[in-house]
Parts: structure tokens; sequence; C-alpha cells
């Protein structure tokens, strides 16, 4: 359980350093560059799922880790490929849990904090994506008043 606490603070220490460092790039960028309000908001939403994407791959390489370890596995519907932890790890991250695949071991203690990670950092995504909105649609060109 240890080892599962400390991998999971690891990941969730990660994952915020990207999602920050995301966030920050993008609001950096967005006021210097000359793209329609429309391109704006869609490279905002593009940041946002990318960095979404990195954190997921960053769990699913956890949980391979801790496989290979022999400290916890997936069971269920799985292929011993790759994908079965990525999969894992997406349907955690957005709290979805199909529950086709299951955790066992140190993997159980990490997919529950990822998916408490993952509903913070959308929520994240979705507060700063409405700040940009915010500040962005008075600027529309054909917006009407």
């Amino acid at each position: 359980m240890i080892v599962g606490i400390l991998i999971s603070a690891a990941i969730v220490i990660s994952c915020i350093f990207v999602h920050y460092e995301v966030l920050r790039a993008i609001s950096i960028m967005i006021p210097r560059v000359s793209f329609p309000v429309r391109v704006k908001v869609l490279l905002v939403v593009i940041a946002c799922f990318a960095a979404h994407t990195v954190e997921v791959w960053l769990y699913a390489v956890a949980y391979m880790i801790i496989q290979q370890l022999g400290l916890g596995a997936l069971q269920g519907k799985v292929e011993g490929q790759f994908a079965d932890f990525l999969y894992f790890s997406a349907t955690s991250y957005s709290t979805l849990g199909f529950g086709d695949v299951f955790p066992t071991g140190a993997i159980r203690i990490v997919s529950g904090v990822q998916g408490i990670n993952g509903l913070f950092l959308i929520a994240w995504s979705t507060s700063f994506t409405y700040f940009v909105m915010d500040r962005l649609w008075p600027l529309h060109p054909d917006r009407d008043d």
C-alpha cells in the first residue's frame, strides 16, 4: 500500500506540473498570436486535451511499470498489450470505469487516486477554458449586441 501511495503522489505532482505548464504556455501564446478568435479558442481546447493525453499516458506507463515489478496487475479483458494500460488509464482518469478491466495490488491505489486527479484536472481545464472564453468572446467580430 505504501508503494501505491508513493507512486500516486509522484504521478499527481507530475500531472499538476504538466497541466500548469501547458496552461501557462497557452495563456502566454494566445494574446500574442493574431489568429481569429475561433482559432484561439480551438488552440486552448487542443492544448487542454494534449495535457490530459500526456497525463493519461503517464499513468499508463506507471501501471505498466508496476505490473513489470510484480506489485500489481490488470485483470479482466486484457490482451497483454500497452493498449490495455492506456485504456484502463483513460477510463480511470475520466472516472468512466467500465469495469471490464480491473486492478490488483498497488494499481488499485494508484487508479483510485487517478480518478480524483483526473476529475480535478478536467475541472481545471474547464475553468481555464471559461476564463479564456470570457476574455475572448467580446472580441468576436460577428458578435451581435
